[in-house]
């Protein structure tokens, strides 16, 4: 690769495989030109993004944010890969370095904002909650600056929202709120305690994470044969009253209505939350 423009001594702009890309590493700028190769033994990280905004968001972002926070971000985002084991949108170095910033400044000012999503978080993302912990586990070891527990649900969201696709921060927070109003449906409905250690929910809280990708990206489940539509209605009648409810509910906040495959799935699972408590 060569350098087609200097951002700054450790950020340049380049090329590979035909597409625009920016790489980072400590010194890869300093004196450099145009034209010049780029020393590969220095290259610490390739950002490629696809969208043209996104790329000159992130170019003016990079520019000015210490390089301290850029390492930090990325050893994040390599712990949470390895961790989840899971593909990440490149995106998020571009959203979770933008937030380490403003809330490493917020800390230094003495803001503190707090997370309201915290308690959601912990329950239903709790795997990218302890991400988050130890993100902010390395943000002291390598800024020495102690961020909140909130920060750490913060973080998680940003780490959630990379698994999705097309999604934002906001719709994260949105789908987040939606699944413990859904969980609460169930709750009221039967008047009972979810058994959140058993397998049941567990398998439920799955299905529901994916309900909300499939409601918010407008995928769609119509395979079931009316057959089975029929016996499920008639064999757990009561679910399937509950089921409406949270229909009722979703089509309140998104304006969305639910196919009979999303309400058949929906009774299964709620029958099997709920079989062991009722």
């Amino acid at each position: 690769m060569t350098v087609d423009k200097v951002i700054n001594n450790n950020l340049v702009r380049s090329y590979k495989d035909g597409k625009e890309v920016l790489v980072m590493g400590k010194g890869l700028g300093f004196k450099r030109q145009k034209g010049d190769a780029i020393d590969e033994s220095l290259i610490e990280r390739v950002y490629t993004i696809e969208e043209k905004e996104d790329r000159s968001h992130l170019e003016s972002l990079l520019k000015d944010i210490p390089y301290a926070y850029l390492r930090v971000t990325n050893e994040i985002v390599n712990y949470a890969r390895n961790a989840l084991g899971k593909k990440l949108s490149d995106n998020i170095y571009l959203t979770l370095v933008d937030h380490i910033s403003f809330a490493i400044e917020r800390q230094k000012q003495g803001i503190q904002i707090r997370n309201a999503l915290l308690w959601e978080i912990k329950r239903f993302y709790n795997h990218e909650y302890l991400i988050g912990k130890e993100a902010l586990d390395i943000i002291e070891r390598r800024l020495e600056i102690r961020l909140s527990e909130d920060e750490a649900g913060f973080i998680a969201l940003h780490i959630v929202n990379a698994q999705l696709d097309n999604s934002g921060m906001q719709q994260t927070m949105e789908m987040t709120k939606m699944i413990q109003n859904i969980m609460n449906i169930v709750k009221y409905y039967f008047r009972v305690e979810l058994d959140e250690s058993s397998l049941d929910y567990e398998r439920f809280l799955t299905h529901l994470k994916y309900f909300m990708q499939r409601l918010y990206s407008g995928a769609r489940l119509n395979d079931m044969d009316q057959e089975f539509y029929d016996m499920i209605c008639n064999k757990y009648r009561n679910e399937f009253r509950c089921a409406k409810k949270i229909e009722e509910y979703v089509k309140k906040e998104t304006n969305r209505t639910l196919t009979e495959d999303e309400l058949i799935y929906l009774t299964v699972h709620i029958r099997r939350v709920t079989s062991d408590t009722i």
